[in-house]
């Protein structure tokens, strides 16, 4: 049964396996957290070529009880028409309690794995088309209304020419323009452009990344190549702040499960899959109680640098640096 993205609400609970493919991975991305978050279940992730390596563990995974105390929900990626078989044999099981999610790329017609989905009604179809203007438009209007900020269509449209229609770009430049904010409600053209061409010209996550992982000689090489300025410092300290957030809340679950995959695959939000390895070095790094001081160490930076504003540069590559350097030991 194909359906459109606006309506997964028509999903019903006796739904069990999902079919998204195109090119929109944002959309993509956005339709699969909406199908986990009505589901509630542990999160295992497979890609096409690992499912066809270990066939046999895949399937025993899914159909035994003893990995899987309650419900789960299993997403495979990078799904082509070389799954179609095993896909339909686990249909032809009747697996309790699961919900199977495929992402693929572009399928064509005559492909066999959407033909499979297109024709039958207990199967879900949902094709994610590409972006358009009055599509991240609407989606950034949305975002703004949410967060009670107020902003013109003109600096919309600004933003989302400075990503180059990539979905997941602007709703990573609107979390930026959000955590910048804080407690303003309103935003000028020259802080969007402020704010996006930093993230354009510097690599800033990935420096905040390395520094919650201690990896010294990375920060180094970010901060020689990059010539920060005055007016980064509170951008890179925001980001600083929310990423540290997201390992705070991962760093509680982790203590209470001790399983540093499970933590990670059942992230909310998902966390992509090119920063599991470095999240998960990040949680080797660092306990609860010293990320609530590093919380607060950070916003302690960040009214020194508003009180010192010429040395604001200074202060915040020492910071980073001292991070970075403190050796905390803490292998699960």
């Amino acid at each position: 049964m194909i359906l459109k993205t606006f309506e997964l609400n028509k999903i019903t609970d006796k739904a069990t396996f999902f079919l998204l493919y195109g090119k929109n991975e944002g959309l993509k991305t956005e339709c699969i957290n909406e199908i986990i978050k009505k589901n509630n279940g542990k999160i295992f992730n497979y890609d096409e070529k690992q499912i066809k390596d270990e066939i046999e563990n895949f399937y025993e995974n899914i159909l035994s009880g003893s990995l899987f105390e309650n419900s789960k929900i299993i997403i495979i990626n990078r799904a082509s028409d070389k799954i179609v078989e095993i896909i339909q044999e686990l249909i032809n099981r009747n697996i309790a309690n699961t919900k199977i999610i495929i992402n693929a790329d572009i399928l064509e017609k005559k492909s066999k794995l959407r033909s499979l989905f297109e024709k039958k009604q207990d199967l879900i179809c949902i094709p994610t088309y590409p972006d358009n203007n009055d599509t991240l438009s609407k989606l950034s209007a949305t975002f703004f209304r949410k967060e009670n900020i107020t902003i013109s269509q003109q600096n919309i449209n600004l933003i989302i020419e400075k990503c180059n229609g990539d979905r997941n770009s602007l709703k990573n430049e609107l979390n930026k323009i959000k955590n910048y904010l804080i407690n303003k409600k309103k935003i000028s053209s020259e802080e969007i452009l402020k704010i996006i061409n930093l993230s354009e010209n510097y690599e800033l996550s990935e420096l905040i990344d390395n520094c919650l992982a201690k990896n010294k000689n990375k920060i180094t090489n970010i901060l020689n190549e990059n010539n920060y300025n005055t007016d980064d410092c509170i951008i890179i300290l925001r980001t600083f702040l929310s990423k540290t957030k997201r390992i705070l809340r991962l760093a509680n679950q982790l203590e209470q499960n001790k399983d540093i995959n499970k933590t990670i695959n059942s992230a909310r939000p998902p966390i992509f899959w090119k920063d599991k390895e470095i999240v998960k070095i990040q949680l080797n790094k660092w306990k609860p109680n010293q990320i609530k001081r590093l919380i607060n160490d950070i916003s302690n930076v960040e009214l020194e640098i508003k009180n010192n504003y010429n040395n604001s540069i200074i202060i915040i590559t020492n910071f980073i640096f001292e991070q970075s350097y403190t050796q905390i030991n803490n292998k699960i």
